[in-house]
């Protein structure tokens, strides 16, 4: 082993090899958890409910084209890993103690590296510059900064699925979760959103991670980073808390999801936001009366711009069906 080698070459390409096999695991859960999401939007693509902004209504949209929104959120992120992951195919092998080759037959690098490749199917090159390469944590950080990302989304999305599962009376209660803990200890009945609270704080330990990463990268010195430990620790960390999260998300969360159609109906029928597609027809000025008017006296906007003769009841009937809000489309102001 130590033939034309250190440790300071041959652990940092050990960990990279790692890695870079690890990242194949992830993918593969994260296209199932995408499949799972294309599923789910095929199934409930015509079924509609309230769009929200700022937690607040804002127009109408479909469960299809909310849970298409999350797998193509989270195809971006198979392509960021796959730009990140490229970084570390480059090794400084050959390089020894500090880079200048020291004790390293000529030609060793480039022969490794070669070879390596040979081995694994992976294209490995090695380090142009094997002093530069020695101490350089850069890979790590961008790849670490990769599965932070990942996780960032990752967990907005567990935190959506939490608040659309609130309830079941007094909370939004637009889709249902399956039951992994029902009951509570002092509240019969109760069922918790168990699984995405789980995958939220797996994400929560990736970030800490990544600012583990971050500082340590830094800490090296001169010709090499003692830190590269904790680098690496971290890192196989949080690339296998995230493959395990997203498979047991998958598995057992999102496959499992139900979507409560009659409810969403009504609060889309009775929500004071529907009054945005009527901008183009009556002004926003008119538009925020009726709202105004609306959430003050508990009125459908229906009912209310009927009364004060701004549309007629078939311009109306038109511009306030949900579907015909779910697309860009030109609609002709009232003359």
């Amino acid at each position: 082993m130590n033939c034309g080698q250190s440790t300071n070459d041959a652990y940092p390409t050990s960990f990279r090899l790692a890695f870079i096999l690890m990242n194949k695991n992830l993918i593969g859960a994260l296209t199932g958890l995408i499949s799972a999401f294309r599923y789910k939007a095929d199934e409930y693509q015509n079924d509609i409910k309230m769009g929200r902004t700022q937690i607040q209504d804002a127009v109408p949209m479909t469960f299809g084209q909310e849970f298409n929104a999350y797998a193509a959120n989270l195809e971006e992120e198979i392509l960021n890993l796959g730009r990140n992951i490229d970084l570390l195919h480059e090794i400084n092998m050959g390089g020894t103690a500090i880079g200048t080759g020291l004790n390293a037959a000529p030609g060793f690098a480039k022969l490794c590296a070669a070879n390596l490749s040979k081995l694994t199917g992976e294209s490995f090159i090695a380090a142009h510059d094997l002093v530069e390469a020695t101490p350089d944590t850069g890979a790590y950080v961008s790849y670490s900064g990769a599965l932070k990302r990942l996780a960032v989304k990752l967990s907005k999305i567990c935190s959506d699925l939490r608040l659309m599962a609130s309830g079941p009376r007094c909370g939004l209660h637009e889709i249902n979760l399956p039951a992994m803990a029902p009951g509570s200890s002092i509240m019969p009945g109760k069922v918790n959103p168990v699984i995405p609270e789980v995958v939220n704080q797996t994400c929560f330990k990736v970030i800490g991670n990544d600012t583990a990463v971050t500082f340590a990268a830094e800490a090296g010195q001169l010709e090499l980073n003692v830190m590269e430990p904790v680098i690496t620790q971290c890192i196989f960390e949080s690339v296998t808390w995230l493959t395990n999260a997203i498979n047991t998300l998958t598995e057992k969360c999102i496959l499992g999801i139900t979507v409560n159609k009659e409810h969403c109906k009504e609060m889309v029928k009775n929500s004071i936001g529907i009054v945005t597609a009527l901008n183009p027809i009556i002004g926003y000025k008119a538009s925020t009366k009726v709202a105004k008017e609306a959430n003050e006296t508990n009125r459908s906007v229906y009912d209310i711009v009927l009364e004060k003769g701004l549309m007629t009841k078939e311009e109306l009937d038109a511009a306030l069906d949900p579907v015909n809000m779910l697309q860009s489309h030109k609609l002709a102001p009232k003359k």
